[in-house]
């Protein structure tokens, strides 16, 4: 058509000058372009180009009108896609008719443009015009320029898409200058793989030809070409950079075969296999190897398991081809292998991701592959990085809870395997590198414990210096980061076994071990008394004498043995430093006391393995070897005053430290000889220490801010004596009792000296804040030493002075000249004042005040009995802070105001006393503090550190038993506060696990207390908040994914026991939700039934719980498996069963309805099991019921339905129901009748569950031996025996034979399996609730806060339940999981998507028009046109518009463009809108859109049955053919019938009259290319 146009115009214009004119002379338009290109390029075609008037007239057109066109539109805007198209080609064509000299002219001045979008259309439009030889240097410019632009990855996408493929086609210069600019930039540089490979595809017809070209243009010999496409395969994040990588290894591979010539990429660094080789001996076998492999690249772009997993054993036999059997080496060079890997760990699939690592792990199980760098490289590269993804180390489906990571498992035993057949030079290198790569990234808890517990288990090895120490050291610091306790310190634990197998003793010395345990957390992975202490003493006892030199003295020649290391250490330790010059300056930091203590310890214990037998007194010999500088220095600190300070300092710290540490974990901690003897040791300098402390607290020698830390220290020392004497025996005339008297006067006479109005000096405040800090201690050393308080003679003075001390008294800091205050007034009156110059006077002012209501709480504690209710009463007042708690309690509401988190503790502790005695007189007030205690604790939620403490303080403080007494009797604002708040703690519960737990623990203790008190009377306030152990009943929420995962790897660690040290180290917080539950079921069973306080709250927790099951009920009918709804309802059952023992006749009357009603409703099977018990239970002990128990069976079939199986279930437990009834018989005859009854059901299960109750009760009549049941015999037997030989092998027989099995009618037994862990862990597993349900006998016996049931019976079964399986009678459905086709070797065939090669880089060319994309892309254009006008639904047009793209047709004609914007055409369309043509005509314009395509020979063929429609069998199609489709509803209307050329219908063989119009569609376009198809091959043969 266009060719025709053009001979049109120019046979009519005589002139072709002149015609140029005409056309270049009117409005400017993309219509007058177009036609401007055909007539240029019919001129070219005719031959008129050459010197002469033609020629000026071209390049007039060229310069004059084409070059402006293409920089800007008819608009002024820049020019469109279809202006850029007709003006490029119509450029090229005046370029071939004016003579090279216009191309090198327009291409010169369009470089210098560059990079305008223009410039690129017109350089792609003349390069193919420039000449060889002479214009040589313009095609290398032009080259050079090209791909220095499409580097710097911002570049039109026109410069890809055809400016460097015209270049390549150009000539050789401007190739090799394209591909020598390649190589300069640095071919294969990270970071420019997608540009590197836009060029590479460019230019891939030259680089990669069929024909033979230069070895230095042939880019499979170019190495640095190979590391390209491979960067491209494995890293490359978008598709389109690894579909062009995929392209330019499929068409080397094709090249390779189609010139049979053996080919080698060039030399390589290593002595492996080349990057990429040809050979035709091994033609088949290597292309075997590509086809699996570029199957394998492009089967993972569909990131689908599914579809991936059976392409894997594909993987494998690329292993098989790429290592040689004769000699063992790589013939495939190894790096291609890891791109796969790599591919799979980048993909955004984690399965995915999961299943390439699993693969990887695995294949050193199966294969024994030889050593490669890269190998070692991509282990301690990207497979170290996607480890760190803590979501793929989650149990497998099926796993139990606690039994370790697939993966986790799988990598210990990979890196065991990999490093023991690296080769010896090669392993230190690489754990090396491994341990640095674990030290270079931040880890989350659960991968760097996975990856220390896999270096745990490598076998001993002498394999790390001092360097690998270093990097172990700098793992250690990484798991420090993370909150989760229990992950770090076993983490700790297993990179120190680490150290211990893979450390060369040779190559470290002493001090870089100290060091390196140095950065273990003693107090959670290093302790003594654990099996790892053991491991560590023996590993130093045996390489004591090998360990490098160490020069802690400045001796070369000293003995490297442990003992003299340590002796030497502590005597370096002990000695006065020499840059001391004078007794003030900072206390040493605690770092070093830390390392000497730990060396002294582990000395110790090493000696003792030395002897074979126990020596107290040898104990006693080596601990003197090691402390004697210490215990001398100790001695004489009561009478050398003049001993330096620091020493002092550093050897109470040592002291500290030692008695801190010595103190054994777990089993061992009773009668630890090095313990004893260390205390006893101690003890002797006792008299010496304490005369020091005391000096040194009272004498005013502590008069700066940096000396209150040491203050802290003697405090510390001071208690440590305390506790030790108290353990000795507090005998009369011992030396820490004579201090204490002395040290409490004299600080309350300093405390009292700054009462006396004059100015403080700054020696003067601090020794308040010590004698204040003093007096704190002394007072919480009489509530944990109850022994001191007795023998207290002077208590009376001390407690009326800290009773009229001032609340939040003014701490002056005291002024210099240049100093200026700032002061901090409270609410009432007092100040705080704190100088800007005096660094952490802050600090001290919080400390002050947190120690005076330290003494506070203490004072309130004591003299609680003596305090009054109402203030008002008061004549005289003796102990004003206790008997005026008002006030006190105002003073406590500001100071919390002002004190940071970390310092509130004892002010929570005196409001838990005052409180109680305000509530009935000062309600707003109490509840004043109930706001501002909660919204401390609320902003400090995540706070790890002081959260915890501080919450337990506040739940004693506002849960004070006495409180809720008071707050349920009044029933005033102060109750419903303290409702709301438990409702918050119980809703941040669920965000921040054990928040609960610290609630119930509270008040299920204070409950119990007051339930074995004198009272028995105060229990009865627990009523009042049974809500509280109602959701404790209930509590658990459904954790994230992330949750559940670091409660597993828990779980696995604590199934680690004392294998793992932190188990035993770190105490056990029992935060967990499920202890909630715990906690409040062993509440529940302490309680008496015969009580009546203890039964009114027992009764009335049954009914809250029945309603509460019945709520969840109507909340949703139906309601997933171990969903929230599902756990919630299995709790509510399980504490039902727990409280039965306690529920009498009389109130089970009232709730036997609601038990049976639950019956009926639609259950998950363990929550049927638990009702069906609780049923039998109740049938048992009290017949009475069994009348309402038949009634059940007496409603219609169909408002049953199958929850009549429920009562079935009971109804086979007959032997358990009957047994305390006198007369059986009309149970027997009620049994069977009802039985044979539901055996004749529809409902299969139905007549299952009455099968089997049937057989049971008629056994219990044949053993009974009623004759009067004789006359069944003959129905209840042929019933029976029908159901054992039921016809054929199919799922009946299968069935019957399963729920006989089952658990429940086989094995249960509802009297004797009665018991906690069948309630709480046997029947939770054996229904297949989730494991997070299963709570073992363990955690209720280690749960010790809540005394333990005397009844042995309530913990263990009599039968043999819990050692079965569950059964597949609630799982029969399961049916095909992917997991069965793990064992298949090899797939004989996968699937494979299409993906069209011909592309190379034109997805990015998204501004062509649709029919050039087509063009470009190699589909067939047929001549195919489907009109879908009258369609209404964008799903059918969106799936027909994917059909007419698959197939290649022409045009879609839709109704309106708009649909295209519509989801559900886009989601059905899947893109094709974006490769298809398409174009809007309206219905009312049909008819002449019709009458046009006949014009132009397109034959219209209607899809509709009409009297005269052609069969599409046989209707034969023309090439130029038009499909209309009619509407959903009316078809095709009658008007455009007429219109037809035919009407072709779909034979169909059922009833249904039409099928859906997209479906229609389908298959007469199917049929129309099938036809054209056939025609070509006919063609072609």
């Amino acid at each position: 058509m266009e060719r025709v146009l053009a001979d049109a115009l120019l046979a009519q214009s005589r002139d072709p000058c002149a015609l140029l004119g005409i056309l270049c002379g009117g409005e400017a338009s993309a219509e007058r372009a177009e036609t401007l290109r055909l007539v240029l390029q019919q001129l070219e075609e005719r031959g008129a180009g050459g010197a002469g008037a033609l020629a000026e007239a071209v390049h007039e057109v060229a310069k004059g009108y084409l070059v402006p066109l293409l920089h800007a539109s008819p608009g002024g805007g820049p020019a469109g896609p279809r202006v850029l198209r007709a003006a490029s080609a119509a450029l090229r064509s005046c370029a071939r008719l004016a003579g090279p000299e216009l191309a090198v002219a327009l291409a010169e001045d369009a470089l210098r443009e560059l990079p305008a979008v223009p410039s690129v259309e017109l350089l792609a439009a003349v390069a193919p015009c420039l000449r060889a030889p002479d214009d040589a240097p313009l095609l290398r410019r032009l080259a050079r320029a090209s791909v220095e632009l499409a580097l710097a990855g911002d570049a039109p996408p026109a410069v890809g898409a055809r400016l460097l493929p015209a270049l390549a086609q150009s000539a050789e210069p401007a190739l090799r200058a394209a591909w020598d600019t390649l190589g300069s930039s640095g071919l294969g540089a990270e970071g420019h793989t997608g540009p590197e490979l836009l060029v590479l595809s460019a230019l891939a017809e030259k680089l990669l030809s069929a024909r033979a070209r230069p070895a230095d243009l042939d880019a499979r010999l170019c190495g640095r070409f190979w590391r390209t496409v491979q960067a491209g395969l494995g890293r490359a994040q978008d598709a389109l950079t690894r579909k062009r990588a995929r392209y330019l290894l499929q068409r080397a591979v094709q090249v390779s075969a189609e010139l049979a010539v053996d080919c080698t990429c060039g030399p390589q660094d290593t002595m492996g296999p080349s990057l990429f080789w040809w050979s035709e001996k091994k033609r088949d076998e290597l292309l075997k190897f590509w086809e699996n492999y570029i199957l394998i690249m492009e089967v993972l772009e569909g990131n689908q398991i599914h579809v991936i997993k059976p392409v894997l054993p594909k993987l494998n036999s690329l292993f098989e081809y790429a290592v040689s059997e004769e000699n063992g080496c790589w013939l495939f060079h190894p790096s291609w292998h890891m791109c796969i890997y790599k591919r799979m760990f980048e993909s955004e699939n984690k399965i995915l991701t999961k299943e390439g690592v699993i693969h990887f792990l695995e294949l050193y199980e199966v294969k024994s592959l030889p050593y490669s760098p890269e190998l070692s490289e991509f282990v301690t590269g990207p497979l170290m990085d996607v480890l760190s993804e803590s979501c793929l180390y989650s149990r497998s489906p099926g796993q139990l809870l606690g039994s370790g990571s697939p993966l986790g498992l799988k990598l210990q035993k990979f890196l065991v395997t990999y490093v023991s057949l690296l080769p010896e030079e090669t392993k230190s290198h690489f754990l090396l590198k491994f341990i640095q790569r674990m030290a270079g990234r931040h880890w989350c808890a659960v991968p760097v414990f996975f990856l220390s517990k896999a270096l745990a288990g490598m076998p001993r090895c002498k394999a790390l210096g001092g360097e690998g120490l270093l990097a172990l050291r700098d793992v250690l610091q990484c798991t420090m980061i993370t909150h989760q306790v229990l992950l770090r310190g076993a983490a700790q634990c297993y990179l120190l076994q680490t150290a211990l197998h893979l450390v060369d003793v040779e190559k470290v010395s002493l001090s870089d071990v100290a060091a390196f345990l140095m950065s273990l957390r003693q107090e959670e992975s290093l302790a003594r008394g654990t099996v790892l202490w053991t491991e560590l003493c023996d590993w130093l006892r045996v390489n004591e004498r090998y360990f490098r030199q160490s020069s802690i003295s400045g001796s070369e020649g000293q003995e490297t043995s442990l003992k003299a290391y340590v002796k030497n250490l502590v005597q370096e330790f002990v000695k006065s430093p020499g840059w001391e010059t004078g007794e003030s300056g900072f206390m040493p930091d605690w770092l070093e006391a830390r390392l000497t203590s730990l060396m002294v310890l582990l000395a110790v214990d090493v000696e003792g393995m030395k002897t074979q037998f126990s020596e107290k007194q040898r104990t006693q010999n080596v601990l003197r070897i090691f402390l004697d500088p210490l215990l001398d220095a100790l001695g004489k600190l009561g009478t050398n005053a003049y001993m330096p300070l620091l020493r002092t300092d550093r050897c109470l710290q040592l002291l500290v430290r030692l008695l801190h540490s010595c103190v054994p974990r777990g089993s061992s901690d009773q009668d630890d000889e090095v313990s004893t003897a260390l205390q006893t040791s101690v003890m002797s300098a006792a008299e010496s220490m304490s005369q020091f402390v005391l000096r040194r607290l009272t004498m005013n020698e502590l008069q700066s801010v940096a000396d209150l830390d040491r203050c802290q220290l003697y405090l510390k020392v001071l208690a440590e004596l305390t506790s030790l004497q108290v353990k000795l025996g507090w005998k009369a005339g011992n030396p820490i009792r004579r201090v204490l008297s002395p040290l409490k006067n004299a600080c309350i006479h300093h405390l009292q000296e700054a009462e006396d109005g004059k100015e403080p000096t700054l020696g003067h405040q601090v020794q308040r804040v010590v004698s204040m800090a003093t007096l704190a201690a002394l007072c919480e050393a009489v509530d944990q030493h109850p022994v001191l308080q007795l023998e207290s003679p002077d208590a009376e003075p001390m407690d009326r002075f800290l009773s009229t001390l001032p609340l939040s008294q003014m701490l002056w800091k005291a002024r210099s000249e240049e100093q200026n205050s700032c002061v901090h007034p409270l609410e009432n009156g007092s100040v705080l004042e704190e100088s800007p110059s005096s660094p952490g006077w802050g600090k001290t002012v919080a400390q002050y005040l947190h120690d005076q209501w330290v003494c506070l709480a203490f004072l309130l504690r004591r003299h609680r009995p003596l305090s009054p209710a109402m203030e008002s009463d008061m004549q005289e007042c003796f102990l004003p802070a206790v008997e005026m708690p008002a006030q006190t309690l105002r003073s406590a509401l500001d100071v919390l105001t002002v004190l940071p988190a970390d310092r509130i503790l004892p002010v929570f502790r005196c409001m838990e006393v005052l409180v109680p005695q305000l509530l009935t007189s000062e309600e707003s007030l109490c509840i004043e503090s109930f706001d501002m205690a909660w919204k401390i604790i609320s902003s400090l939620s995540n706070t790890q550190l002081t959260f915890w403490p501080n919450l337990k303080a506040f739940v004693h403080f506002v849960f004070d038993h006495e409180m809720l007494a008071i707050a349920a009797k009044f029933k005033g604002q102060a109750y419903f506060k303290i409702k709301e708040i438990m409702c918050k703690i119980i809703e941040m519960s669920t965000i921040k696990t054990g928040v609960f737990n610290i609630l119930i623990r509270h008040c299920c203790r204070s409950w119990l207390a007051a339930a074995s008190g004198v009272s028995q009377g105060s229990f009865s306030s627990a009523q009042d908040y049974s809500e509280l152990v109602l959701e404790a009943c209930v509590f658990g929420t459904v954790f994230r994914r992330d949750q559940r995962l670091i409660q597993d790897v828990q779980t696995f660690i604590e199934n680690l026991g004392q294998d793992c040290a932190a188990n035993i180290i770190i105490e056990n917080t029992k935060r967990e939700d499920y202890y909630v539950r715990i906690c409040a079921v062993k509440f529940l069973c302490l309680l008496d039934g015969s009580d009546l306080s203890h039964k009114l709250f027992l009764e009335d927790l049954a009914i809250k719980l029945l309603d509460k099951d019945e709520s969840a009920s109507r909340s949703r009918t139906r309601y997933h498996e171990n969903s929230l709804q599902h756990r919630v309802k299995n709790r509510v059952w399980q504490t039902l069963l727990v409280l039965f023992p306690r529920f009498d006749q009389n109130f089970l009357n009232g709730i036997i309805d609601k038990i049976f009603h639950a019956g009926f409703t639609n259950n998950q099977a363990s929550i049927k099991y638990f009702i069906e018990w609780i049923i039998i239970l109740i049938l048992h002990k009290f017949p009475q019921f069994l009348p309402k128990f038949w009634d059940c069976f007496s409603y219609g079939e169909e408002k049953l339905k199958t929850s009549i199986c429920t009562f079935l279930s009971v109804l086979s437990h007959l032997d358990i129901i009957v047994q305390n009834i006198p007369e059986k018989k009309l149970v027997l005859k009620q049994a069977l009748t009802t039985a044979l009854q539901w055996c004749l059901s529809h409902n299969f299960s139905v007549r299952l569950y009455a099968l089997v109750a049937l057989k049971k009760a008629w056994h219990l009549c044949k053993a009974l031996q009623f004759e009067e049941c004789d006359a069944w015999t003959t129905v209840i037997e042929c019933s029976l025996s029908q159901a054992e030989s039921m016809h054929g092998a199919g799922n009946a027989r299968k069935n019957w034979q399963r729920i006989q099995d089952h658990f429940f009618f086989s094995a249960f037994h509802p009297l004797k399996d009665y018991c906690l862990e069948t309630i709480f862990y046997t029947l939770p597993r054996l229904s297949g609730i989730t494991e997070e349900e299963w709570i073992t006998l363990d955690k209720f016996t280690s749960f010790t806060d809540i005394p333990s049931n005397a009844g042995s019976q309530w913990y263990l079964s009599g039968t043999a339940l819990g050692e079965l399986s569950p059964g597949d009678w609630s799982q029969q459905d399961r049916g095909y999981t992917l997991g069965e086709a793990d064992s298949q070797s090899e797939w004989a065939d996968v699937q494979k998507k299409i993906i069209p090669w011909g592309h190379k880089a034109l997805e990015s060319d998204l501004e062509l028009m649709l029919q050039d994309r087509a063009a470009k892309l190699g589909k067939s254009i047929s001549r195919l046109i489907v009109v879908a006008s009258l369609i209404d639904k964008p799903t059918n047009l969106g799936g027909l518009c994917r059909t007419c793209e698959v197939f290649g047709a022409a045009v879609l004609v839709v109704g309106s463009l708009q649909c295209v914007g519509d989801r559900q055409f886009q989601h059905l369309s899947v893109s094709a809108e974006q490769w298809l043509p398409l174009v809007e005509v309206r219905p009312a314009q049909l008819t002449d859109y019709l009458q046009q395509k006949k014009v132009e020979g397109y034959t219209v063929i209607g899809v509709e049955q009409t009297a005269q429609s052609s069969d599409l069998a046989q209707y034969c199609f023309p090439e130029k053919s038009l499909l209309l489709l009619g509407n959903e509803r009316e078809g095709i209307p009658a008007n455009l019938i007429q219109q037809l050329d035919v009407c072709v219908e779909i034979p169909q063989q059922g009833i249904i009259r039409s099928l859906n119009v997209h479906v229609s569609g389908a298959l007469l376009i199917w049929e129309y290319t099938r036809q054209q198809l056939l025609r070509c091959a006919e063609l072609a043969s």
